[in-house]
């Protein structure tokens, strides 16, 4: 495989090095060296290397580097130009704030490795954060505990509101270094409106009120609750996923044969907080739901035009997921469904937009929520080895990448939804009073109940309520790391020798 620099190359770059740094095991680490496997992978894999000039195959005399033992001196002085790998990283990313948002470099690949299997390092609790009414200072209000957490333990719920974290309020400053803390007290408070319908008068108190926290390692099981509602005579299965994580598909797939048994005839599938994952999953999802489309496509793969071009030639069946009726060996309990309700919110991303977008041109999909985060990109994992495979990685560093490689596209071709998926029935929740999730008077599965019964819902004819005033600034998973990536782990396509 000519994309494997010669280790005379690799050698005589360690020497070129001008930067080094320690590791956590004080192991003196070449930033130099890093830099070439950042470089080297982002030539070889980067879905939008098409798009930047310092990753054209011309630039440093790609072919010298790849098939002679001459190096280009300016490659070395590029590289040393860059002290750090994230910098160095981050100057190969097309057009950050607007077409890939989503690449990252981590310095520490087990973190990594166990974010996709579930496992992080968590206090249990999601929250969104808003500008305080009439202040500068930020609120949290919590909008999902749980299970055997330390949020959970400590008594929080869905809904309690916060405005200080050890006794220093929230601000735009602090945010992170506050909720990135592994124990702190997390001070409550409430909303006043005192008493009029103006929002101009509105504060939020503090209530004296606090619970300490402690971050733990935490393994999420996505599948945070099922139940099967009885409409008009019909069983209606409801479905909150929140994480596509492989490790939890047989589970997943346990809780389809409940449905299958119940003789579920409609689904509402609610992903408001699932920020994505596996792509595989999604697809075990998908056929899940239905179950008469399988072998036919799914999505389909576009890469950067070299391994475009490289996958058509020699191996163009690999562009193309499809549905299944299996996991491995394990027969998938599909529901056969022409129609699904899927709950989706602006947090919704990655696999969950690839679900809702793969299953449209197949069946009815009613999507009710807000447009969706946007993301249809697909990423994979690179280590600094000869094939950027976690088998002989670089023992000097935990540094890997997560770049974008290819977009997915459904089976009409659609793709590049940059502002998110459209809703069927808008409806935003109330944060002000959220309800309880799975319960059939929550206001979005309210709404579906609603549409499912033909009536209208108690929560979609209550008055607005009280939320001019809350102006949204951040959520937990957008400052989680990690946790908007829809990833494959595939064979990688190989250039010809």
């Amino acid at each position: 495989m000519n994309f494997l620099k010669p280790l005379i190359f690799t050698t005589i770059i360690s020497f070129l090095c001008i930067s080094c740094f320690k590791d956590s095991d004080d192991t003196v680490i070449s930033t130099n060296s890093i830099n070439d496997f950042v470089w080297k992978g982002m030539n070889y894999i980067y879905l939008y290397k098409d798009d930047i000039q310092k990753l054209s195959d011309d630039e440093f005399g790609i072919n010298a580097i790849n098939n002679r033992y001459d190096i280009p001196v300016n490659y070395g002085e590029y590289l040393n130009s860059y002290s750090n790998p994230e910098d160095f990283f981050e100057s190969l990313i097309y057009q950050r704030e607007t077409v890939d948002r989503f690449s990252w470099i981590v310095d520490d690949y087990i973190a990594l490795e166990q974010q996709f299997a579930g496992t992080s390092t968590s206090d249990g609790m999601e929250v969104k954060l808003f500008s305080q009414p009439n202040s500068s200072n930020l609120m949290g209000i919590i909008r999902l505990v749980l299970p055997n957490s330390s949020a959970n333990m400590a008594g929080l719920k869905r809904g309690d509101i916060f405005n200080a974290i050890n006794g220093t309020p929230i601000t735009t400053a602090n945010y992170l270094e506050l909720l990135n803390l592994n124990a702190y007290t997390l001070d409550l408070a409430t909303y006043n409106d005192n008493g009029t319908p103006e929002t101009t008068d509105d504060t939020v108190d503090s209530t004296g009120e606090s619970v300490n926290l402690t971050k733990t390692e935490y393994t999420e099981n996505p599948i945070f609750k099922t139940d099967i509602f009885n409409v008009n005579g019909e069983n209606v299965g409801y479905l909150m996923y929140n994480g596509f994580t492989a490790n939890f598909d047989e589970q997943l797939n346990n809780a389809f044969a409940t449905f299958k048994s119940n003789n579920v005839q409609d689904l509402i599938l609610d992903l408001r907080y699932n920020p994505g994952g596996s792509v595989n999953s999604a697809i075990l999802l998908a056929s899940m739901i239905t179950g008469q489309f399988n072998g036919e496509v799914f999505s389909t793969e576009q890469w950067n035009s070299d391994n475009q071009v490289l996958l058509e030639n020699n191996d163009p069946e690999s562009l193309i997921n499809r549905f299944t009726d299996k996991d491995g060996t394990v027969l998938l309990n599909s529901l056969n469904l022409q129609k699904v309700y899927i709950i989706a919110l602006e947090t919704s991303a990655s696999a969950s937009e690839l679900v809702i977008n793969c299953l449209d041109p197949y069946i009815n999909v009613v999507h009710i929520g807000e447009n969706t985060a946007g993301k249809y990109q697909a990423s994979t994992t690179l280590y600094d080895s000869p094939d950027f495979k976690r088998a002989g990685a670089n023992l000097a560093h935990n540094y890997a990448m997560q770049p974008l490689i290819f977009k997915s596209l459904n089976k009409n071709g659609r793709t590049d939804y940059f502002d998110g998926l459209t809703p069927d029935i808008e409806l935003s929740e109330s944060y002000l009073n959220l309800g309880v999730l799975g319960d059939e008077n929550e206001k979005l599965l309210a709404a579906a109940l609603a549409d499912i019964g033909n009536t209208t819902t108690k929560a979609a004819s209550e008055k607005p309520e009280k939320e001019a005033s809350l102006r949204p600034f951040k959520d937990s998973n957008s400052f989680k790391p990690f946790n908007d990536i829809m990833y494959v782990d595939k064979k990688l396509p190989l250039k010809p020798n």
